[in-house]
């Protein structure tokens, strides 16, 4: 088990344009309620692509940062827990040890992990150097989404503990190598759309691949585009 660290955010306003980004995140230590969309005082700036009940809370683990600083040193001074816009920071867990559907319990809330995040241009705005997505998503630091099965008042301290794990479970890891690849086994593609607990939208990303991979089998299959920073 892992003790966590909790951290909510409001809006920041990042352009002349309007956008704006949940991004900056301060440390809570609660109680603070955790209901299906998250935190209580977290707020996201796009709600098409971050929050809702199947990406109420992401956990980015803390030892990420240290790997981070490594490739850029310059920044390593703001490499801290929290700094990345997620929720929940703690030790021990990783996408190598964690998979979709994974059940959790922290202090009396039941929490299952639904996807990845995709890493978004905002870190590079947030950190003000260019590449740390691009980073994130090369090296697989992606930490991941929960949705909230029961809901309960939670504190930073509280216990992280795995409770249970799905038949032909799927670990983060996998799952994100695998979408990365230029040009994915087929078979795996289609294990990876039935991994129990994982959301529609990253059903449907991967059937989607899926169908234009066996559509195209045996074709002279052009290049996979090179990877632009995005969130979702």
């Amino acid at each position: 088990m892992s003790g966590v660290r909790l951290f909510v955010g409001g809006l920041t306003r990042i352009d002349d344009q309007g956008q704006s980004t949940g991004i900056w995140k301060q440390a809570i230590s609660g109680p603070v309620e955790l209901g299906i969309e998250g935190l209580a005082g977290d707020v996201q700036a796009d709600r098409r692509v971050h929050g809702g009940v199947d990406k109420a809370l992401h956990q980015y683990p803390e030892q990420h940062y240290r790997r981070l600083a490594e490739h850029f040193p310059a920044i390593a001074a703001q490499l801290l827990a929290g700094s990345i816009g997620e929720n929940v920071s703690a030790g021990g867990f990783d996408e190598s040890s964690v998979c979709i559907g994974d059940v959790f319990r922290l202090g009396r809330a039941r929490l299952q992990v639904s996807q990845p995040r995709s890493p978004c241009w905002k870190i590079d705005h947030r950190y003000g150097t260019d590449g740390v997505a691009r980073s994130v998503a090369e090296l697989g630091l992606t930490g991941w989404y929960y949705r909230v099965v029961s809901t309960a008042a939670v504190s930073s301290g509280d216990q992280l503990e795995l409770l249970d794990r799905l038949p032909g479970a799927v670990s983060l890891a996998e799952l994100w190598q695998v979408w990365r690849q230029h040009r994915p086994d087929q078979e795996t593609l289609a294990r990876l759309c039935a991994a129990p607990g994982l959301t529609a939208g990253w059903q449907k990303k991967l059937h989607d691949r899926l169908h234009w991979l066996r559509a195209n089998v045996g074709a002279a299959l052009p290049d996979r585009p090179s990877f632009h920073p995005r969130q979702d």
